[in-house]
């Protein structure tokens, strides 16, 4: 068969966009919803704290390769679940999306590695386009509750822009507790304190959609990362846990996109802007 004019290729993609929006439609977050993230979280947090690096946990033979991986420049990224109560996470009307992926950065320092992700005014810039706006609203010193190490809570906000044959916009608010576990060893816990989908973004009609509401693709976001300085520069390991909407039935093809394959994507390129911004000194 000839091949479709280049016009008609983008009138197919723009009416898929069109008839994507108006299918779909708004989703709701539930109340039951949040809950069950919140158990799902609890779950997930309660897992020991030894081995350090979950990279640490995996079988030897396993844990070679992926060393000799992250040593020649490649990420390494997994697929978690927790189970909270021992059972299968079951999260109504919505989805839970947990992964954890790892990077190193040889000659680079845990010390600069936390800078880098504490300059939440110059987000916007190193994590230019999945993040368009970046501010810094508060910062403190703090010290870890159990162990007295000195730390830094943060407050700070984000705007989102998340693209997959259309492009859906969340402005978030989110807080932020980095503590020093020791010389060359730090870990943070990141966490979504206010997210809301931003309709006309860009234009005079630009919006806050209520929170809870929307197309409900990004309804809360956790991230945790692990910093830790050995083998001549630092491992850097993220752990992002996320909740959307669920997928409608008969839509995989409109709302899978951007309920299963954003989260992974989104932790890709956060490491590996991480390991490049790093490489070249911030």
């Amino acid at each position: 068969m000839p091949a479709k004019p280049r016009g008609r290729r983008a009138f197919g993609v723009l009416l898929t966009a069109v008839f994507f929006t108006a299918t779909v439609g708004a989703a709701e977050l539930r109340e039951a919803t949040v809950k069950a993230f919140d158990a799902y979280v609890a779950a997930a947090e309660a897992r020991s704290a030894a081995p350090f690096l979950w990279l640490d946990s995996r079988p030897a033979a396993e844990r070679q390769r992926l060393l000799g991986d992250l040593r020649n420049g490649e990420l390494v990224i997994e697929r978690l679940r927790a189970r909270p109560g021992g059972r299968d996470a079951d999260v109504p009307d919505g989805m839970i999306h947990h992964w954890i992926g790892t990077v190193f950065i040889p000659k680079a320092t845990a010390a600069t590695a936390v800078r880098l992700l504490q300059d939440y005014d110059r987000h916007a810039a190193i994590y230019a386009p999945t993040v368009a706006r970046s501010r810094l609203l508060s910062h403190s010193a703090s010290r870890a509750p159990l162990s007295g190490m000195p730390g830094d809570e943060f407050d700070f906000s984000l705007r989102f822009v998340m693209t997959k044959v259309i492009t859906v916009v969340v402005d978030g608010e989110h807080h932020a507790r980095f503590v020093w576990l020791g010389p060359g060893r730090a870990r943070s816990w990141i966490r979504s304190t206010r997210l809301a989908e931003v309709s006309g973004a860009g234009t005079s009609a630009e919006r806050e959609e209520p929170v809870g509401k929307g197309s409900g693709y990004l309804w809360r976001l956790n991230s945790y990362w692990r910093f830790e300085e050995r083998d001549g520069g630092v491992y850097l390991e993220c752990e992002s846990i996320s909740l959307t909407r669920d997928i409608p039935f008969g839509l995989g093809w409109a709302v899978g996109p951007f309920v299963t394959s954003l989260p992974r994507e989104s932790l890709e390129f956060t490491l590996q802007t991480t390991r490049k911004k790093l490489m070249i000194g911030g």
